[in-house]
């Protein structure tokens, strides 16, 4: 049969036509879901087909490459998300929010963390290598929403991993936010999508399926006591970072002006949110009125009516109440009924013993209890009760470099952070890099690519030797 010229344009348009409106409703779903689904099955099957994709097709140059658009795109919002973390969970400072998702974009470790060893002889070669573990399940928490993704989703891809995070449902739209910034980053570098996947509307039903899901390969639990316990009772392999309780101690070798600022500094920090700033002093006796005196020069202000802050603290129950969680140290205040000295106050300071609840508890505002001690070797012993063996992170302020070297060895903390305000131990300020999954119960420290990675051997025998 023969086909008129006219005729056989029109077949040919209305088939450029055709493909045109699909590749359009691809590009629409693609812009419309960029990594979150509205069922956890979806987001797990979305991350599995991706993780597969870039562990076969891309390289570890090109692992960088992505690495690199996701910090590029992460900065370009660094405000935005720092103000909607705030406006959204109601917790914190949004110029400390900042500060944290700056150190989570620039000073998490990329690709340039993962190791090749190798073993020569005249049997052969042995090389191992760190080999991604699949898809992971990750949690963050509500304190540290965005820094724990951004930081997390850099990592857990350099290490050649998916990742189907899991927000606290306190921060789901923020979460959402940067997870869809990160996946559009990873697809304008040339990766493939969905590598980094979340549920719409996450809950504590969404979590336990998550984990429970075999195609989940490994489990990192960023959080409270109960979801690091469910993590580390999963039977999987699990990073638990949870919570901690610092101590800072205070001895009678210091300029107490330069410490007051740093204590003030440190547990003010994002009003006292990061599991690792100061949560309580100890101080020798001899200097605890003249540090106290310090930190009241600066924006701190003790307060004497310890029980009208106990009463807004704390519940009937005697845990913590969350609605003060991350609120500002005068907003505290106002709350008990005593009035700041100022509008923007810091840091509330009360002087009690080491039993006192402010004292035993992680409560996670600006708001830090001061013990005493009779002499540095009661301190220690303080330290350690107050830290309760979490490993976390423990602060110390001396020129005694054997009171130094005696606490390291008696707190055994994660961080350890001498003569600096505690979040030099995250890389503000101090050296090193950074992270906002700090894995004590399960020994992995300061988590970076290689923490998300199993060791594989591959050995070659005879027939390879140079020498």
């Amino acid at each position: 049969m023969e086909i008129k010229k006219d005729e056989l344009n029109n077949i040919v348009n209305q088939v450029i036509s055709s493909l045109n409106k699909q590749k359009d409703k691809n590009i629409n779903l693609k812009q419309k879901n960029n990594g979150i689904f509205s069922n956890m099955d979806d987001a797990i099957s979305a991350a599995v087909k991706a993780q597969e994709c870039l562990q076969l097709n891309y390289s570890i140059e090109d692992r960088e490459k992505i690495i690199k658009s996701m910090r590029e795109a992460a900065s370009k919002y660094v405000e935005k998300m720092s103000k909607m973390t705030v406006e959204e969970t109601e917790m914190g400072r949004v110029e400390d929010k900042i500060i944290k998702n700056n150190l989570a974009i620039n000073k998490t470790p990329g690709t340039e963390d993962l190791r090749t060893e190798a073993y020569s002889g005249k049997k052969g070669l042995t090389i191992v290598e760190e080999a991604p573990f699949g898809v992971i399940c990750a949690i963050a928490p509500v304190t540290n929403p965005t820094e724990t993704i951004i930081s997390n989703a850099i990592s857990m891809i350099a290490a050649c991993n998916g990742v189907v995070f899991n927000s606290h449902p306190g921060a789901k739209k923020v979460s959402k936010f940067v997870i869809e910034i990160l996946n559009k980053a990873i697809i304008d570098a040339g990766g493939p999508e969905n590598l980094l996947t979340a549920v719409n509307e996450p809950t504590l039903q969404t979590v336990e399926s998550c984990m429970k899901d075999e195609r989940i390969a490994m489990i990192v639990a960023t959080g409270g006591p109960g979801v690091v316990n469910a993590a580390l009772s999963s039977g999987k392999k699990a990073i638990g970072a949870g919570a901690g309780n610092p101590p800072v101690l205070v001895d009678d070798t210091v300029d107490l002006k330069r410490v007051a600022k740093d204590i003030i500094n440190g547990a003010s920090f994002d009003n006292n949110l990061p599991c690792t700033s100061e949560k309580a002093i100890v101080a020798l006796e001899i200097i605890a009125d003249s540090l106290l005196e310090a930190m009241t020069a600066e924006n701190a202000q003790l307060v004497h009516d310890i029980k009208a802050l106990e009463r807004v603290i704390l519940n009937d129950d005697g845990s913590i109440n969350k609605d003060l969680v991350g609120k500002d140290a005068s907003y505290i205040l106002d709350k008990a009924g005593v009035k700041a000295k100022n509008e923007d106050l810091r840091l509330v300071v009360v002087d009690v013993d080491l039993k006192h609840p402010f004292v035993q508890k992680e409560q996670l505002m600006p708001v830090i209890p001061l013990v005493r001690a009779k002499d540095f070797n009661e301190a220690m012993e303080m330290g350690v009760d107050i830290e309760e063996g979490n490993r976390h992170t423990a602060m110390i302020h001396s020129k005694n470099v054997d009171n130094l070297t005696k606490f390291a060895k008696k707190i055994e903390t994660t961080i350890y952070v001498k003569n600096a305000p505690s979040y030099a131990g995250i890389g503000a300020g101090g050296e090193g890099y950074a992270t906002f999954t700090i894995a004590g119960p399960t020994g992995e420290g300061l988590t970076s690519a290689r923490s998300f990675t199993r060791k594989r051997r591959c050995v070659l025998v005879d027939g390879f030797s140079i020498i």
